[in-house]
């Protein structure tokens, strides 16, 4: 690295100068990768002749730059290399789905052309989490990340320390945390959320009076899972239905040739779920929304056009705030909206 910085002391071109474009030139013909590790700024004195403030300054603009990041005890370290790009973001999610889909396109929609947006996907696994965050924590002018985890019992947890730690390496003003409130954060750091608990609550209260109708409400939450749901969603339920003294029963799925009772309103998180679900009431020829009732967790255009009532939160807003937030520069926090959508299935 040190021989392809090149310095030509009869130029007019000031030194500190010609340091930073032999190491924009080397990123930008490949030489030097992401991550990568380049001189310190005595080593590179030494080696042409320079006055250690001459490359201080250099290397002081090129970090104001984003273009390399120093990390104490260790040294100096390349952090972006589409230098055509003005910012570069990891957002890392817990799965791929239609919902977090629809949240990143937001995203990226509402940050335009001028940004460079990785995906990167964790899979709910805390290890996995941090370990993506251990190799690009120096990469990215910013990271937005959903925290959702779980444990060893394939059921959703909260972050432990070491997630939280992992999550603090990121500067505060680098990070914007999506999906979930992790309040122990600086208030640098953005925040676009859902409260689980509160939505589903609040979201049933606005359909109360159309759940007179129905003798039980049966939510089918899958205890286990792959990518599990936040427990808060059963705790907003249960204190819905206690509240109102409505009869209900928590199922962790739909089940083949399912006991079908008249008058039941099922509340449904998974599609797998909903389609069982509705299969098994047109095999019955109840008529929904009046013999059985469904409202399903998270709308979809498909569930629109089937007239499915839902509890949502609003995906789009919740990407462009939080593109709105490195668009002006300026991290807050925000409640995103969460909505009770009535259609016909209720």
């Amino acid at each position: 690295m040190i021989e392809n910085i090149e310095i030509n002391i009869d130029s007019r071109v000031p030194k500190y100068k010609q340091v930073m474009d032999s190491i924009i030139r080397n990123i930008n013909n490949g030489s030097l990768a992401m991550g990568e590790k380049i001189p310190s700024i005595n080593e590179l004195s030494e080696e042409h002749l320079l006055s250690r403030d001459t490359v201080e300054k250099a290397y002081s603009i090129l970090k104001k730059q984003n273009i390399i990041e120093s990390v104490k005890g260790k040294g100096y370290y390349i952090s972006k290399t589409d230098l055509a790009v003005k910012t570069n973001v990891l957002f890392l999610i817990n799965k791929l789905s239609t919902y977090k889909m629809k949240i990143f396109n937001a995203f990226v929609s509402k940050l335009g052309t001028n940004a460079k947006v990785d995906l990167d996907i964790y899979h709910c696994e805390p290890l996995v989490f941090s370990k993506i965050l251990e190799r690009k924590k120096l990469m990215y002018d910013h990271y937005v990340i959903m925290p959702h985890f779980k444990d060893d019992d394939m059921q959703h947890m909260g972050c432990t320390d070491e997630i939280l730690k992992a999550i603090l390496s990121i500067p505060n003003g680098k990070l914007i945390v999506m999906d979930r409130n992790l309040k122990s954060l600086s208030l640098e750091a953005g925040r676009v959320y859902q409260d689980f608990t509160e939505d589903i609550y609040k979201a049933l209260k606005k359909g109360v009076d159309k759940f007179k109708k129905y003798k039980k409400i049966i939510l089918v939450y899958p205890s286990k899972a792959v990518y599990p749901y936040p427990k808060g969603i059963v705790t907003g339920f249960k204190r819905f239905c206690i509240q109102y003294e409505i009869d209900f029963e928590i199922l962790d799925e739909i089940y083949d040739s399912m006991e079908l009772e008249q008058k039941d309103l099922y509340i449904i998180i998974e599609e797998s779920d909903l389609v069982n679900l509705v299969k098994q009431v047109r095999e019955k020829e109840y008529k929904l929304g009046e013999d059985i009732g469904i409202i399903s967790y998270n709308d979809t255009p498909l569930k629109e056009l089937l007239g499915i009532t839902v509890v949502s939160t609003n995906f789009e807003k919740m990407g462009e705030a939080a593109a709105i937030m490195i668009l002006e520069n300026n991290k807050t926090e925000i409640k995103n909206e969460f909505n009770f959508i009535e259609r016909f299935s209720a």
